[in-house]
């Protein structure tokens, strides 16, 4: 619908775990606080700065790591770059609300047994969306996000 005006935010959680996974255990924790620190900071050009950084580290300690954070590196820079708010950040940087509510549609759906017509699917997935609303809460600081023009 957007086409090349759509934004794309990935995980910065489920990336900061991919890396973990491939360093050896003494790396691990040195490494994700980096990266941590890194998505905490405010500005785009130092935030994807000091991810350089550590990539260019990772390279030299294990280098499928490094390939793990460089993969879609970009994207999880995509609030930064809007200059997204650093509380309205923490909500939008993570792919968990969408998860919940994908599993509330899921949990939902997963008895019926033969799907009939074509809006069948449709219908079971409203409902789910429904179910999962009443789980809903406010978004921290969602009233003081920074207007921008999608041009």
């Amino acid at each position: 619908m957007f086409g090349g005006r759509a934004e794309v935010q990935r995980c910065q959680i489920h990336k900061r775990r991919n890396v973990k996974e491939h360093l050896p255990k003494s790396a691990q924790g040195d490494t994700d606080r980096r990266i941590r620190n890194a998505y905490a900071m405010t500005g785009y050009a130092e935030a994807k700065a000091e991810l350089g950084k550590i990539f260019r580290q990772l390279e030299r300690i294990n280098p499928s790591a490094a390939r793990s954070l460089e993969e879609g590196l970009e994207e999880t820079l995509t609030v930064h770059r809007l200059g997204v708010g650093t509380l309205l950040r923490q909500t939008l940087a993570s792919s968990n609300p969408i998860e919940s509510c994908l599993s509330t549609v899921e949990r939902v759906a997963r008895n019926v047994k033969r799907w009939r017509a074509g809006d069948h699917a449709l219908r079971w997935t409203a409902t789910g969306l429904l179910e999962a609303e009443k789980k809903f809460r406010k978004v921290k600081a969602f009233g003081n996000w920074k207007s921008f023009s999608a041009n």
